[in-house]
């Protein structure tokens, strides 16, 4: 061979190397990725290439997948009660993809899980279409129809857990929308998705308060505070006089904090300060204590941190701050946020005798033939207060139900203790103020359900008829009877 020969034939033969190299870097290297890039739309095309599997509440299925038309895709997602059970589902959309447990279930969902690898062979071998397993939800129908319907038209979300365990029994936020609307990719499921978008319609049906929204706690915080006093040893007794006095300035301040009414602060002990609210009291304990602890006895129920259930849910925020501002904290106001995650988890830890259970929304994954291949085992988060401090927060929210703020949230037979929350915000406190309700209920048998409700907009209340347990109670008290009569 001749040396341009030899040169052509050794070149040709390096591209022939050099393509055997990006072949099986492609094939092995890049395969996960080409395969899930958005821009690969057979991956879409494979995912609505059969039915999704379902998302199931109470034993039911509340989710479904329809034939579509003029469409590569061949199925969309349907939803039973869509706006009821949004917060809980998420959606799943042709055309702008999923969230919430759509999204991150979605192995189980298609069958595309690496835990259903068996069953996908089966199906090859026998010849039957893919399917997906099915996600099992915590969710207790009744506790979340009573949610949903008590909310109603108001904005706002309750939460409610089983103490025990961490479950969450319901999770409800309005107003809500209908993921049925947009789980296709047609011109409809566009105007539909753009209606829902924040800049369209200022009230974000779309966002799911219960789980993403954080709001000043208001009175309800006044727990957390109690809490603290009894855990830092600043008060052992709950009928104990308080150094509280009336008036009482904010430290660094001459400005005076004041309590809503007449009402008997001056030296109150926590339990009486409790119910009947005084911010005097609880912001005179916050500054007793300091923004240290405080900030640590928040972070023991669950603040600063964020929670996976597996859905994210917005951190809670108890800051480090100044004197007055700490002060201002530790009544819920100032820069404290929560979420109403957050909120029923306090409750819940009370109730618990003190401990506090990670929540949780999925029960267990089953595969197509209904084998469970995963299940949830309730899991202790933290301890925030002693058994025995438990207990004297359980005797103070009781006497807040049953002759504080709380009446509206009493069930007749039945032990239920809670805390009414009505928070400030807006420059100069010039919003509607936010109205809360915790609580809890609790048999012979132990304390199945703590709820929190929070309502941040009821249209026609007008501002000054905005409270707590005129309007978050009723609701709570409903979801509470729900559970309590499964």
């Amino acid at each position: 061979m001749n040396k341009p020969l030899r040169r052509v034939a050794i070149f040709c033969g390096l591209l022939i190397f050099a393509l055997l190299v990006r072949d099986n870097w492609v094939q092995f290297v890049q395969a996960d990725e080409l395969k899930t890039d958005e821009h690969n739309r057979r991956v879409p095309i494979e995912r609505y290439a059969q039915p999704r599997g379902d998302i199931v509440v109470g034993g039911k299925s509340i989710t479904g997948s329809t034939k579509t038309d003029g469409s590569d895709f061949q199925y969309k997602r349907t939803y039973t009660n869509g706006p009821m059970y949004a917060p809980v589902t998420g959606y799943a959309s042709q055309a702008f993809g999923s969230n919430q447990i759509e999204n991150i279930e979605d192995g189980i969902l298609t069958g595309d899980d690496d835990r259903l690898f068996f069953n996908r062979t089966i199906d090859v071998l026998t010849g039957k279409p893919k399917k997906g397993g099915s996600v099992v939800t915590t969710i207790d129908p009744k506790a979340q129809k009573a949610a949903f319907e008590g909310l109603g038209d108001k904005k706002g979300a309750v939460v409610a857990l089983d103490p025990e365990t961490g479950a969450i029994l319901a999770l409800a936020s309005t107003p809500s929308y209908d993921p049925s609307s947009i789980a296709g990719n047609s011109k409809t499921d566009g105007k539909n998705w753009s209606a829902l978008q924040k800049e369209n319609n200022p009230d974000d049906p779309m966002l799911n308060r219960a789980l993403r929204q954080t709001y000043p706690p208001g009175s309800t915080f006044k727990v957390v505070t109690a809490a603290a006093a009894l855990e830092n040893g600043l008060y052992t007794d709950i009928d104990e006089k308080t150094k509280s006095p009336l008036p009482y300035r904010l430290p660094q301040s001459t400005t005076e904090l004041k309590n809503e009414g007449n009402i008997p602060c001056k030296n109150a002990s926590m339990k009486v300060a409790l119910q009947y609210s005084c911010n005097t009291v609880f912001g005179k304990i916050s500054e007793n204590l300091t923004n240290e602890k405080m900030k640590k006895q928040a972070e023991r129920f669950g603040f600063n941190d964020k929670v996976f259930i597996p859905v994210r849910a917005e951190a809670s925020v108890y800051p480090k701050d100044n004197p007055p501002q700490n002060a201002m904290a530790g009544i819920g106001q100032a820069s404290n946020r929560a979420t109403p995650l957050q909120m029923a988890m306090v409750a819940a830890a009370v109730a618990n005798n003190g401990k506090l259970m990670k929540p949780y929304l999925v029960q267990e994954l089953r595969a197509p033939n209904l084998n469970v291949i995963a299940q949830t085992t309730p899991e202790q988060m933290s301890r925030p207060v002693s058994p025995e401090n438990a207990q004297k927060l359980q005797q103070m929210m009781v006497n807040v139900v049953e002759r504080g703020t709380g009446t509206n949230g009493r069930i007749p037979g039945v032990e239920v203790g809670g805390k009414t929350g009505t928070a400030q915000h807006g420059v100069a406190n010039s919003g509607k103020p936010y109205a809360w309700f915790i609580s809890y209920a609790k048999t012979d048998k132990g304390s199945p359900v703590a709820v929190a409700v929070v309502v941040e907009d009821s249209s026609g209340t007008v501002r000054n008829d905005v409270a707590g347990g005129r309007l978050a109670a009723p609701i709570a008290r409903d979801v509470m009877r729900a559970v309590l009569d499964k």
